[in-house]
C-alpha cells in the first residue's frame, strides 16, 4: 500500500506538470468516433505542423468526450492559458488553428467551443456549459476525452485505483452493504440490484468463483460499452478488481466482440499496465487477494449479450441460453458461481468505493438512484454519448441536450431492437426502469434511436425483428419460428400484401412470443411491434387498408413525383439521382421518368422546396388513397 502510495504522488506531479507549468500541450479525440471522423489524419497534421514551426509541443491522445458530433476534437493548452477546444477540425484547418494560435499567438479563441473551466475566460462559455454537456453528470465518464486511456499514470493522478485501495482495507461484507446501500442496479438492461447478485455469489460456498463483464454490446445504434473501454479501460478494470475482491472471485474474463478492435487493444495495454504497478496477480498490493482477467472475444452473436448464452460462449460451447434457476451468481460458468456485470455497472463502482453510498444516491430519484449513459443516435442533431441522472425526462434529452430533430419530431426507440417505440406524446417519460415498462419499453443498455417525420413505425419495427429473427440462437420455438412469422407479416403489410386481419394477427403472434420464449431476447423481441401498434395504429391501418406509406419510405406503395409549383429547377435532385430519372433545364420545373425511378429517396431528402412528392400506387389494379 505505502508503495502505491508514492506512485500516486509521483502520478499527480506528473499530471500537474501536463496541465499547469504552462507547458504546449495538444490533445486530440482519438476513439472510434474521432477516427472515423478523421483523427488519424488530423493527427499526422498535428505532428508536421509542430516539426515545421519547431513547437515545443507534447501530443496526447485522449478518448471521446461524448460529443461524436463535433469529432474529430482538438483541444490545445497553451502560453499559461487553460485548454480550449476546436471541434470538426480537419486536414485543412488544423495547420491554421496551431500556427495562428500557438506560432503566432493570435486570439482566436472565439472561433473554438470554449475553455475549460466552469464558466469560461475573455467572455467565452466554458466548454461544458454547452447545451449537450451543461445538464450531464459525468461519473463513469468522468475521464472521457480528459486523459489518455493508454497511460495508467493519467488514470491514477485522477483517483485511479484510489476505490480499489479502499476496499482492500475494508471486509467484503462492508462494500456489499456500501453498493446495497447505494442502490446502483445492472446497467446492462434488466436493472437488477447490484448488492443482491454480489451478495448471493458471495455466500456461495465454492472453491472457485468467477467475474465476467459483459462488453457484448449488439444494440443497432449502441456504443456506450465501447466508448467508455476506448476512453477509460481502467476504471473498469478498477471496478472489475474491487468487485472480485468483494465476491471471492478468483478468475475474471471481458466478455467483448471482435468487432471492437481499438478497445481490446486498449484493454489489452491496461491490462499489461495494471501488472506491471502490482494492481492484478497475486497478492494485489499486498493484501494476500489474488486476480487474474482474460479477454474473450466473441463472434459478434447478438444473443451473447444474455448471460447463460455469454457463459456457453466462454465454455467453448455454442452460444445459446439455458433455464433459470438456477442462477449465475449460484452455478455459472463451468458450473460455479458467478457474477456479470457489465462494462457501465463496473466502471461506476470505483466512484461509490471512494466517495460513498450517500453521494451516490444524490443522483437520480428513488429506486432509480445514480446515473446512466446513454447512446444519442439518429434524427438528432447533436449526437454522441451522454451520461444524465435516472429520472430526467426524455424530452429534456432529446431537445435540450440533443437539440431536437430538423424535421418534426415523431418518435424515439429506447432499449435497442428489444426495446419500444415511444411517440411525443410521451416524452415527459422519465428515464427509469419501471416508467419504460409502463409505456411498453425498456432501458435495455442504453440506445437511444431518434426519429423523425420521414421515419416509417412499420418499417422500422419490420427492420429490427428481422435484425432479431437472424440473431436468434433458434432453440426455442416461439422465438425461432415466432420471429420469422412476424417478419413475414410485416414485410408483406410494407409491400402492399396486407390482408385485413393482418393486424390481429400481428398482435396475437407477438403476445405468443413475448409469453413463451425462453430467454430474455425472446421475450422482448415483439416490444418494436406492440408498441408501434400501441401508439402508431393508424399509420399500420394505413399501410393495411389504404396501401400507402405516409413516410415514404414503403417504396412498393408509393412513386415520387414533381410538384410542377413548388420546383425551382435548382437541379439539387438531378445532381443525386443515380438513373437520371429527373431531367428538366436549370430554372424550369424538372421532370420525373417514373420508369427509370428506383425510389432511392434521394431527391425527396435533398430538395429544400418541397417539391417531391409521394402518391399511392395502383397496386393489384385498385387505386389506394
Amino acid at each position: 500500500m505505502n508503495k502505491f502510495t508514492t506512485i500516486q504522488k509521483q502520478c499527480s506531479v506528473d499530471w500537474d506538470a501536463l496541465n499547469n507549468s504552462g507547458k504546449t500541450v495538444i490533445y486530440l479525440g482519438m476513439a472510434s468516433c474521432g477516427k472515423a471522423a478523421g483523427a488519424d489524419k488530423v493527427k499526422a497534421i498535428i505532428l508536421d505542423t509542430i516539426k515545421k514551426y519547431k513547437i515545443e509541443a507534447e501530443l496526447v491522445e485522449v478518448g471521446c468526450i461524448g460529443t461524436c458530433y463535433l469529432e474529430p476534437l482538438m483541444d490545445i493548452k497553451t502560453n499559461g492559458a487553460p485548454r480550449i477546444s476546436f471541434g470538426n477540425v480537419t486536414e485543412k484547418n488544423a495547420e491554421t488553428i496551431i500556427r495562428k494560435y500557438i506560432v503566432e499567438k493570435e486570439d482566436i479563441s472565439k472561433r473554438s467551443l470554449g475553455y475549460f473551466g466552469p464558466k469560461g475566460l475573455n467572455g467565452l462559455p466554458g466548454f461544458f456549459e454547452q447545451p449537450m454537456l451543461k445538464d450531464q453528470v459525468r461519473v463513469v465518464t468522468k475521464n472521457c476525452g480528459i486523459i489518455d486511456p493508454g497511460n495508467i499514470r493519467h488514470y491514477i493522478a485522477n483517483e485511479g485505483y484510489a476505490g480499489l485501495v479502499k476496499a482492500l482495507s475494508k471486509k467484503p461484507d462492508e462494500i456489499i452493504k456500501e453498493i446495497t446501500h447505494a442502490g446502483i442496479r445492472g446497467r446492462g438492461g434488466a436493472g437488477f440490484p447490484t448488492g443482491i447478485k454480489w451478495r448471493t455469489c458471495r455466500n456461495t460456498k465454492s472453491d472457485e468463483k468467477y467475474l465476467i463483464c459483459n462488453a457484448d454490446e449488439g444494440d443497432p445504434g449502441a456504443f456506450m460499452n465501447r466508448l467508455l473501454i476506448e476512453s477509460d479501460p481502467h476504471a473498469l478494470l478498477e471496478g472489475m478488481l474491487i468487485a472480485a475482491y468483494t465476491i471471492g472471485g478468483t478468475h475474471g474474463y471481458i466478455y467483448t466482440r471482435a468487432e471492437y478492435p481499438l478497445a481490446i487493444t486498449r484493454l489489452q495495454n491496461a491490462l499489461d499496465q495494471v501488472k506491471e504497478y502490482g494492481l492484478m496477480g497475486k497478492n494485489i498490493l499486498g493484501s494476500g487477494f489474488s486476480f487474474e482477467i482474460k479477454i474473450k472475444e466473441g463472434a459478434g452473436a447478438f444473443v451473447c449479450g444474455e448471460e447463460t448464452s455469454l457463459i456457453h460462449s466462454i465454455e467453448g460451447k455454442r452460444g445459446m441460453p439455458r433455464t433459470r434457476p438456477p442462477f449465475p451468481a449460484v452455478s455459472g460458468l463451468n458450473g460455479k458461481p458467478t457474477v456479470i456485470n457489465n462494462v457501465e455497472t463496473l466502471g461506476t463502482i470505483p466512484h461509490i468505493l471512494r466517495n460513498g453510498p450517500e453521494w451516490y444516491r444524490q443522483f437520480g430519484v428513488e429506486g432509480n438512484f445514480g446515473t446512466k449513459t446513454f447512446s444519442l443516435v439518429g434524427k438528432i442533431r447533436r449526437s454522441g454519448l451522454i451520461e444524465v441522472p435516472l429520472g430526467t425526462s426524455l424530452r429534456k434529452i432529446i431537445y435540450d441536450i440533443g437539440g431536437g430533430t430538423q424535421k418534426p419530431f415523431k418518435a424515439v426507440q429506447t432499449g435497442g431492437p428489444s426495446g419500444g417505440c415511444i411517440p411525443k406524446e410521451l416524452l415527459d417519460t422519465p428515464m427509469t426502469y419501471e416508467s419504460l415498462a409502463k409505456v411498453g419499453s425498456i432501458m435495455g443498455s442504453g440506445g437511444l434511436i431518434v426519429m423523425d417525420q420521414d421515419t416509417c413505425v412499420v418499417d422500422l419495427a419490420r427492420y429490427f425483428l428481422d435484425f432479431i429473427q437472424k440473431e436468434s440462437c433458434g432453440k426455442c420455438t416461439p422465438c425461432r419460428v415466432g420471429t420469422r412469422h412476424i417478419v413475414e407479416i410485416l414485410e408483406k403489410i410494407c409491400q402492399g400484401q396486407a390482408e385485413p386481419d393482418f393486424l390481429d394477427k400481428l398482435e396475437s403472434l407477438s403476445h405468443l412470443v413475448k409469453a413463451t420464449s425462453l430467454c430474455g431476447l425472446g421475450q422482448t423481441a415483439p416490444n418494436p411491434v406492440l408498441s408501434t401498434l400501441r401508439y402508431f395504429r393508424q399509420e399500420y391501418i394505413q399501410h393495411v387498408d389504404e396501401y400507402y406509406c405516409p413516410a415514404l419510405v414503403c417504396s412498393s406503395l408509393i412513386e415520387y413525383t414533381v410538384i410542377k409549383d413548388k420546383c425551382t429547377g435548382c437541379q439539387r435532385c438531378v445532381s443525386v439521382c443515380p438513373t437520371g430519372a429527373i431531367t428538366g433545364p436549370r430554372s424550369e420545373p424538372h421532370n420525373l421518368d417514373i420508369d427509370k425511378c428506383i425510389k432511392c429517396r434521394a431527391c425527396y431528402e435533398i430538395c429544400r422546396f418541397d417539391a417531391i412528392a409521394g402518391n399511392a400506387i395502383v397496386i393489384s389494379g385498385r387505386k389506394r388513397q
